[in-house]
């Protein structure tokens, strides 16, 4: 399945050009779950949340819908990602399991700063456990720094099958290496000048990469630093997609979306 959001629901700037006039604030995510397929929760990387918290968002949106969640900084914001084991535990048991079946992955986003280091990442990815309390987890790993531009990282990635994001950003790394049985991009290009935030024709190309991306292949238009083969047609493992439309002119994110779902 492609899952297509947006980063949050609460944003002023969307009242308006997205939210109807006079939609309480109450209601914002029950009308942004009606709108979008997924939402990225960015708030847990900066405070803990309450279970009860997780609990109400799950039962505001519909059925089949998905949250992806954003790791606590504490975890990543470190000079030693060796050392996260504690922080991984304290956030995973903080209440994220509340989400329940509209649990999807889990984003670590590293810091723009942190450089790659074989042996520190290869302990991180050791720590993320494939369950917690009863419910699967998906790990997936944003890299920002240009040092993760090496085969050495897209192997380890694969090893341990963790998806790396793909980042569709100015100066962010990016490396489109299949690396687990998901794909997660984060387009961070929106634009206020266009009213769907994309031109029709980039919206276009990213429908077709993600369709290439949910039949298990790789856009051939997207760089990749890995020296892995690609499995040729007709013998990829089909995979779930999540795209996010993130960051930008965050104003128009929400019509990019929108204009993505309709194109797929």
């Amino acid at each position: 399945m492609i899952r297509v959001g947006i980063g949050g629901w609460t944003f002023a700037p969307w009242r308006g050009p997205f939210y109807p006039p006079g939609l309480p604030h109450a209601q914002e995510l029950a009308y942004a779950a009606g709108q979008v397929t997924a939402i990225e929760i960015n708030g847990t990387f900066y405070r803990t949340q309450s279970p009860d918290s997780f609990a109400k968002w799950a039962a505001e949106t519909p059925d089949g819908f998905v949250f992806t969640v954003k790791g606590h900084r504490s975890v990543t914001n470190r000079k030693s990602l060796a050392e996260a084991g504690e922080s991984i535990a304290f956030f995973l048991d903080s209440g994220v399991a509340a989400l329940g079946p509209k649990l999807g992955p889990i984003l670590w986003q590293l810091a723009p700063l942190k450089r790659f280091a074989a042996a520190d990442l290869e302990a991180f990815l050791r720590l993320l456990p494939p369950e917690r309390h009863g419910i699967r987890l998906r790990h997936a790993l944003e890299v920002r720094h240009p040092s993760f531009l090496d085969p050495a990282f897209a192997e380890l990635a694969h090893r341990y099958a963790i998806p790396v994001v793909y980042a569709d950003h100015e100066s962010y790394a990016a490396l489109a290496d299949p690396s687990g049985d998901f794909v997660y991009a984060r387009l961070q290009r929106a634009k206020d000048s266009e009213p769907a935030g994309y031109a029709g024709q980039a919206l276009d190309a990213w429908a077709d990469r993600a369709r290439i991306w949910e039949r298990g292949g790789v856009p051939a238009d997207l760089p990749r630093v890995g020296t892995g083969a690609v499995p040729p047609p007709g013998e990829e493992a089909a995979r779930d997609v999540f795209v996010f439309f993130i960051a930008g002119d965050k104003v128009r994110n929400p019509a990019a979306a929108t204009a993505l779902i309709s194109r797929l």
